[in-house]
């Protein structure tokens, strides 16, 4: 049997916190909307969305829904990327990954609201801000996997 040793770099552990504790948080301060909504719009499990036209409040439920669904979609992919680039930029991957959090959290709070355009909620309180977390953990993920292979 061989071994392989990983030296990690300083600062690695924020990596952890801010790339797969915090977002870890993020998934359960997310499901406490979409509980409560199931609660107020009587959705019943297993139905992951509600069926309009069979669920009076079918829409208030599914945007709350979607903002948590969003967030299940990308966050896998992220802490892959954000783990791996923190080997090389641990630093701006741990604050980053912050910045995802936040830009989670505000995604959903948009896009529950109903007083905004459905089209354009999810964006409207600056979840825009996810993405710049999103973009660092690719950027430096790529970036890495290019210093590993000696292309610069």
């Amino acid at each position: 049997m061989s071994s392989v040793a990983l030296t990690l770099p300083d600062g690695y552990g924020y990596v952890i916190l801010g790339c797969v504790i915090a977002p870890t948080l993020v998934n359960f301060k997310l499901m406490g909307p979409v509980m409560k909504a199931r609660k107020q719009y009587n959705i019943p499990y297993p139905n992951l969305y509600a069926v309009p036209g069979h669920h009076d409040k079918a829409d208030a439920f599914n945007r709350v829904q979607r903002g948590h669904q969003n967030f299940l979609e990308g966050v896998g992919d992220y802490r892959f990327m954000a783990l791996i680039g923190g080997l090389q930029y641990p630093y701006l991957n741990a604050i980053r990954g912050l910045v995802f959090c936040i830009g989670s959290v505000l995604y959903q709070v948009g896009y529950s609201d109903l007083n905004l355009d459905v089209k354009s909620a999810r964006y409207k309180n600056g979840a825009m801000i996810k993405w710049i977390g999103f973009l660092t953990a690719f950027g430096s993920c790529v970036s890495y996997s290019g210093k590993l292979l000696n292309y610069w």
